[in-house]
């Protein structure tokens, strides 16, 4: 990491912080936690410290599980809350600009290359929102447990992780149209759960990461499993590639996060941890990775980032 591994800590949520997201430019940094607010952070990226701004976010009755950007727009966030509803915001000001209501306890959110968002909840239901006219497009109930979601870089294609320890993958367009949720590819590459995944920039390859503490990457064009990842012992719950592609990193209930190179699989450094890890991030344009995690007795409601000059 040429010397950048400079680490610094940033505290103002009040309980433990369950996502960390930066938006589109890199110029802000969200952070949502289970004390049901979410905090916008600008500055993060200056090498000299002192400089940050942070903005509260507030309106959800629960937690706030997870959230994501707009990748078009660098003001535009979503948070989705155990409260059965997203909101959108407009960080500019701060202000709530649409509440959605969903049918359960949201635990997933992502957003697609133009203007859908897909959310889950705890009883796997995935719902598409349109955001330009902030109403519900869709529900469907799936048949198996649907974890995280993602969309290839075209928006053609909805990936889904599951409890069947496959990756589904369905053409978004037939998705929209048909009645029934049918995936034209399972892919199969863990012994357990799916649990999380992400894209790389250059979109040529994607990261799954599951309850059988592997990380696999795939080829996006074949989609076949390339390269494998085994230093983590605990289920693999968050994973980032750099904003290169060169690296992935990997985070579970082990005491680091992992970071290796894609092309190599062979580990660059590892971040230490004291705790499970909820969320890493990537930042888009540096080598600054977010991260948060399980700290309940301890710097509860921290994140910090790594990569600084040391």
């Amino acid at each position: 990491m040429n010397g950048r591994t400079g680490v610094r800590e940033f505290q103002k949520h009040k309980k433990v912080v369950h996502a960390v997201a930066w938006n589109c430019t890199g110029s802000r940094l969200a952070s949502g936690s289970v004390d049901a607010t979410a905090h916008v952070w600008s500055g993060l990226a200056e090498e000299s410290g002192g400089k940050e701004a942070h903005l509260e976010l507030r309106g959800h009755q629960d937690g706030v599980d997870q959230l994501c950007w707009d990748p078009q727009h660098p003001d535009r966030l979503a948070t989705a809350s155990g409260d059965k509803t997203v909101r959108l915001w407009d960080v500019r000001t701060g202000k709530c600009t649409n509440v959605i209501e969903t049918r359960g306890e949201n635990i997933n959110i992502t957003w697609s290359p133009d203007h859908h968002i897909a959310v889950g909840n705890k009883d796997d239901d995935v719902s598409i929102i349109d955001v330009r006219k902030g109403k519900m497009l869709k529900t469907t109930k799936f048949g198996f447990e649907v974890n995280e979601m993602s969309w290839s870089a075209d928006g053609s294609l909805l990936f889904l992780t599951t409890g069947l320890g496959t990756v589904e993958v369905l053409r978004y367009n037939e998705f929209m149209r048909g009645g029934k949720a049918e995936s034209f590819r399972s892919l199969h590459g863990h012994t357990a759960n799916c649990y999380c995944i992400d894209f790389a920039p250059d979109n040529e390859c994607f990261a799954v990461g599951g309850a059988d503490a592997l990380v696999s990457i795939w080829n996006l064009k074949e989609l076949t499993c390339v390269r494998t990842l085994t230093r983590l012992e605990w289920p693999v719950r968050t994973l980032s590639f750099s904003h290169d592609g060169r690296l992935i990193a990997s985070a579970s209930e082990d005491t680091f996060i992992d970071i290796a190179d894609v092309q190599t699989g062979e580990q660059v450094h590892a971040v230490p941890t004291r705790v499970a890890m909820n969320s890493i991030a990537w930042h888009p344009t540096q080598l600054l990775l977010a991260y948060a995690g399980d700290d309940k007795e301890r710097d509860e409601g921290t994140f910090r980032i790594f990569g600084y000059a040391s």
